[in-house]
């Protein structure tokens, strides 16, 4: 079979392929976590949060939006009939990806110490993240094959490899920290330095990172082969008159992927620069022995909680982004307005009850899946619990700025909210003193700021106005409904049938309850998840 153009009409169910194998890597992510922390201890997902801190901004800024750049070149080539050049952009990426991922790889190799001790004051972390080095590589090939295939319009190998990807990573972080747990108290042991445990632990964990990464990449090698047989014929009747040179195509890719690469790198560091500022004020105020510890409860328990339902509900946009996108083009503003009024109303429906459920049923949770402090992080829970809210607005709101055209005013508005973030966070934990829940705090507040300048920018960008009652009261009023329904039932089934029993019991009491006030209520009709599919039912 000849390469294809894509066709438009294939866009949303390609993306719900690509949405469903997120969905599923989300989870499988979730799920591997819990036995992960329960080996390597809040001190080890403390040194595995700094390792992974510093290997995501070296991957955005190595080849993280090569994927994007190259599904975006591939597509323009392959949609004149030029396949040739379509390869040509594929080889030249191919040597870019090299060279960065390298790059990179080779700074974070030799530079692990510095980056570290200077940049998150986690000296010991280093071992976790020269563990990580060689991944950047993997990556960077890897993201260059994913995004030729998405080019040619197919997400198929892109989200098969992923569950491989994923799966490989579970299986063995898990294995490894165990493994290298114990190494580490041996070495402990002969050291006298008890750190030295779940730090070996945490390199564990980001071995598995990178023996996933390197099964996605063989996954996709041998779906590439399979597929090089198939793009002869339409090699042989390529349009083009002459094929690009690797400079060119150079010089295309960078330009291509410099405001993805400042865009993302805005989103995420602000992670990067929270665990830096809190270690920095730990040290300063003598708590180094528990800063790790501290961070691990944070990014191990607390963040993971919060991530599932964010991840879910932004899971449901994939299929509205192309579908606005394709409104715009045609100059159908009323439709995209229209498109974008359900969005927002999807995400809030299953965002606002499961802020709730996790505020409620925090401190089961927590001693259901992990071990060590239940204290700190149920209450981070039971205050924190909004910002699943919060990111899930401005992170579908940033799409809606991207699908209509309008990429420059997400990454304006981020660092708007960023420099306000850094303040708070500042003021939080050195001023007030309130250690993690001051991280809690800020990171509430850069959501909810980015939310309030997405929300003007999509109002005046396409001159939208913002239904409230559906949006939002309905779902509030349905989830307190929900909430108390649950209260109630866990507190008379965790006493008479075990903790475990009364969570179960009340989470799908409440599920139905909830649904059946958003009926009632009238927050949700059959014709909305049509045209949220891709139709145009009003």
């Amino acid at each position: 079979m000849a390469e294809s153009k894509p066709q438009n009409s294939n866009f949303i169910v390609q993306g719900g392929i690509l949405a469903a194998a997120g969905i599923i890597s989300r989870i499988i992510g979730f799920v591997y976590r819990i036995p992960l922390q329960n080996t390597i201890g809040d001190a080890g997902m403390g040194y595995y949060s700094a390792a992974f801190q510093i290997y995501s901004i070296m991957l955005i800024i190595s080849s993280y939006s090569l994927p994007v750049a190259v599904s975006k070149l591939v597509a323009a080539k392959a949609g004149k009939g030029q396949y040739r050049n379509a390869r040509r952009i594929f080889h030249g990426s191919l040597l870019f990806a090299t060279l960065t991922g390298g790059a990179a790889c080779l700074i974070v190799l030799f530079g692990a110490d510095t980056l570290a001790g200077n940049i998150m004051s986690m000296p010991k972390s280093s071992i976790a993240l020269r563990m990580l080095a060689p991944t950047l590589l993997i990556v960077a090939v890897m993201g260059v094959i994913r995004g030729y295939f998405q080019g040619l319009g197919t997400m198929v190998p892109t989200a098969f490899s992923q569950l491989i990807e994923q799966i490989v990573n579970a299986v063995i972080s898990v294995v490894a920290g165990i493994y290298l747990y114990e190494y580490g108290t041996k070495v402990a042991a002969i050291l006298r330095d008890e750190a030295y445990a779940p730090a070996w632990g945490a390199a564990g964990g980001t071995l598995g990172t990178g023996a996933g990464a390197l099964a996605g990449l063989l996954v996709l090698l041998i779906m590439f082969l399979i597929h090089a047989r198939r793009m002869k014929p339409g090699i042989r009747r390529d349009s083009a008159k002459s094929v690009d040179s690797f400079g060119r195509i150079f010089s295309t890719i960078i330009i291509t992927v410099l405001p993805v690469i400042l865009s993302t790198t805005i989103y995420n560091i602000s992670d990067t620069i929270d665990q830096g500022v809190f270690n920095y004020v730990m040290d300063a105020k003598g708590f180094s022995d528990i800063k790790a510890e501290y961070w691990g409860i944070y990014s191990g328990k607390y963040r993971v909680l919060t991530n599932v339902p964010i991840a879910l509900a932004n899971a449901l946009c994939s299929s509205l982004m192309p579908s606005l996108a394709a409104c715009i083009e045609n100059g159908e503003r009323k439709l995209a307005r229209h498109k974008v009024a359900i969005g927002i109303r999807f995400v809030m429906i299953i965002a606002i009850p499961c802020a709730t459920a996790l505020a409620i049923l925090a401190r089961p949770l927590v001693s259901l899946m992990f071990t060590g402090d239940v204290d700190i992080a149920s209450a981070l829970l039971h205050m924190g619990s909004a910002s699943v809210v919060f990111y899930s607005l401005s992170t579908l709101s940033n799409g809606i700025l991207q699908g209509i055209d309008k990429m420059k005013i997400p990454v304006m508005n981020a660092a708007i909210a960023l420099v306000l973030h850094i303040g708070i966070l500042y003021l939080t934990i050195s001023v007030l003193d309130w250690k993690l829940y001051g991280v809690v705090v800020s990171c509430m507040a850069f959501g909810l700021i980015m939310c309030i300048l997405n929300w003007m920018s999509v109002a005046k960008y396409l001159h939208y106005r913002q239904e409230i009652r559906r949006t939002f009261i309905i779902p509030i009023i349905s989830s307190a409904v929900m909430g108390g329904v649950v209260f109630i039932l866990y507190r008379i089934f965790s006493k008479t049938a075990g903790e475990l029993t009364g969570v179960i019991i009340s989470s799908v009491a409440g599920i139905i309850v909830y649904f059946i006030a958003l009926i009632l209520l009238k927050g949700l009709k059959i014709s909305e998840i049509r045209s949220l599919a891709g139709g145009r039912g009003r």
